[in-house]
């Protein structure tokens, strides 16, 4: 989460200050390295659990702050948006029953978490990214009222500029553009902490890196975004977009984005991580308290480091080093492993941190020196590779060969994740449960993105794509409840549509997107000609930068050519028989809105404008896909009263 009191830079002076203190720092990490005053005995392991909050029709609900206030218990906090929340598990012992300890302790919180949400008459769901957002959810309004998402928003968009581009590509593509951070808000992870001796950091921090690939594959589940299908862990790409501070003309600097997998190996220290951040991104917050490290540090105890932390919660590597101080007073050193999506069950995510903790705590022993055995882009490339395609992935091993990855997982990952664990006494009764979970789930090839991706494709068969997402989102509810790890869950099926209220069905999700339009200029045959082929009856008509500048009906060049049967007369264009300015209706209002403002103007369709920019075009034949909606929500809730 990070410290909540923080605010923008924003003068010469503010910066050079913080700049000073971040490295003083620096200098006191060293020193503390060097004088051994870390933590090196029992290792703990840890855990943070984000959330998203849904109402009873499986779509995001801002309502985060009241269900804090009631909640009113140290473990959860805010996120980004007002529809996510976080809890944080208590660090543990890394033995025993430390994987079952941690399980139950996340469903106590989200038992009690259950308990408030009940109140509101809403839920919660724990997914890598909810299929039912919506561009709407992410308007900034919906940003978390605290001072510290404010200035990190700010301090974004004073490096990148006012509007950026979201580009991202799989089996379908997404193009859009978008003016704030809240972009980041469509990530939900389950981020697990390991402590780690100074010694063993940098062999430690490798090996992180290189399992992030298997890690990756067996635990995606956010193939989805705005309805679109894209990398199996969509989680991925969208995060190191939607906080990328580069300016374009940057890109062809190799500059490296704030979200980023690294560069290179790490060669000497943990300190060589925080500088190279220091380095390479510029000071977007910093702290308004008072910080005594220093004095802290001259009479023998661990400083906070406030700055340091600070700078680095503004960088997010997915292995992110982390500095700490334990409970004996002595400060320490974590990896935050950042890759493992939030669900889709909680056995799951545990099961997840299992693996990598095991395969982790063993591969040293196997693989003393694997920065000499493999190169980093190579490792880089396996980690994107998973990332787009899971456990379909190729995955490039030592010897420089490439095999599928899920073999390797099967031969290599899952008996290391087993050895590691023993080598830490944890109990066999959690390595049976939670390895056992993930060999399952392998041997049926069935993570969260594929048990997502299938259900799609068997339910946009039959219904549009509103209901769909919907179906799919309230299924995932249901069986997350059910306790399931998701290889054995069912597909989603349509009973999520008797959730449906037509009050809650917005433009954007039964709008038409896939337009055909025209320019002004074009002749009258052309657009006659391409209505025909493409069987539509209205077309916009828009300028070179997406402006709506008119509409054309079928209807409309009937009349025409029906007028002037026989005349001879000069080329017609667009522009002489088109509707200037047509009624449009704006993408975040409501099925009932689009229908009023059609029944009062007498119109047959609404271009769909947000920005001064065409997005969709709604018609009455929209409006027959969700009548047949309406009437399957009728035949399914008749049916339960009989």
């Amino acid at each position: 989460m990070g410290d909540l009191n923080v605010r923008v830079v924003n003068t010469q002076k503010q910066l050079n200050d913080f700049t000073k203190n971040l490295l003083r720092d620096v200098y006191l990490l060293e020193q503390m390295l060097e004088e051994n005053w870390f933590d090196t005995e029992q290792m703990h392991i840890g855990a943070e659990q984000e959330i998203c909050l849904i109402d009873k029709h499986g779509k995001p609900i801002g309502l985060a702050m009241e269900v804090l206030n009631d909640l009113s218990h140290p473990d959860f906090t805010t996120e980004l948006a007002k529809f996510n929340l976080e809890c944080n598990m208590k660090p543990k012992p890394f033995s025993g029953h430390c994987f079952r300890d941690l399980e139950s302790e996340v469903r106590d919180l989200l038992a009690k978490l259950n308990t408030v949400c009940d109140q509101y008459d809403i839920d919660f769901l724990l997914t890598g990214i909810l299929p039912t957002l919506r561009k709407f959810d992410l308007d900034i309004e919906n940003l978390t009222p605290l001072k510290r998402y404010e200035s990190l928003g700010k301090a974004i968009m004073k490096l990148r500029g006012k509007e950026y581009e979201l580009r991202l590509s799989g089996y379908d593509e997404l193009n859009l553009k978008f003016d704030s951070v809240m972009l980041e808000a469509c990530n939900t992870s389950f981020q697990v902490h390991l402590q780690v001796t100074p010694d063993d950091f940098v062999t430690k921090y490798n090996s992180s890196l290189f399992l992030a690939a298997p890690t990756m594959a067996i635990s995606s589940n956010s193939p989805l975004l705005f309805g679109k299908r894209l990398w199996h862990e969509t989680r991925i790409a969208l995060f190191e977009q939607s906080v990328d501070t580069r300016i374009t003309s940057e890109h062809l600097r190799d500059r490296s984005p704030r979200v980023m997998f690294g560069n290179h190996w790490l060669k000497n220290s943990v300190v060589d991580l925080f500088k190279e951040d220091i380095s390479r991104f510029r000071v977007m917050l910093m702290t308004t308290g008072t910080d005594e490290c220093e004095e802290l540090f001259k009479k023998g105890k661990a400083p906070k480091l406030k700055a340091l932390n600070i700078h680095n919660s503004t960088v997010y590597r997915w292995m992110r080093p982390c500095y700490g101080i334990s409970p004996n007073g002595k400060p320490h050193l974590r990896i935050e492993n950042r890759i493992i999506p939030s669900g889709p069950t909680v056995v799951d995510e545990i099961a997840n941190s299992a693996f990598w903790l095991g395969a982790m705590n063993a591969f040293d022993d196997h693989y003393e020196n694997i920065t000499e055995l493999i190169e980093f882009d190579q490792v880089k490339s396996n980690f994107y590779n998973a990332a787009r395609n899971s456990l379909n992935a190729k995955f490039r091993w030592i010897d420089g060969k490439k095999y599928p990855i899920i073999d390797m997982i099967k031969q290599e990952f899952i008996p290391l994740a087993r050895e590691g664990l023993r080598m830490n006494n944890v109990s066999e009764d959690d390595i049976s449960k939670y390895i056992g979970i993930v060999q399952d789930r392998v041997e049926a090839n069935r993570n969260g993105t594929y048990w997502t991706l299938d259900s799609f494709n068997k339910l946009i068969k039959e219904s549009n794509k509103e209901e769909t997402l919907l179906s799919i989102a309230t299924s995932m509810e249901s069986r997350m409840k059910s306790g399931l790890p998701v290889h054995l869950w069912k597909l989603a099926d349509h009973e999520g549509i008797k959730k449906i209220h037509p009050s809650t069905i917005l433009v954007e999700e039964f709008m038409t997107t896939d337009l055909f339009t025209v320019r002004k200029e074009d002749i009258l045959e052309f657009v006659a000609d391409m209505m025909d082929w493409q069987r539509i009856r209205f077309t916009p008509v828009e300028d070179d930068k997406g402006h709506l500048l008119g509409l054309v009906s079928s209807r409309m060049i009937l009349r025409h050519f029906r007028k002037n049967i026989g005349r001879k007369e000069g080329e017609t264009t667009v522009a002489d028989i088109m509707i200037k300015e047509p009624v449009t209706v704006a993408p975040e209002r409501s099925i009932w809105e689009a229908m009023r403002l059609m029944k009062e103007n007498r119109v047959s369709c609404l271009p769909v404008v947000k920005n001064d920019k065409l997005i969709g075009i709604v018609s009455e034949g929209d409006f027959l896909e969700i009548t047949q909606t309406l009437i399957k929500i009728l035949n399914s809730t008749s049916g339960e009263h009989e």
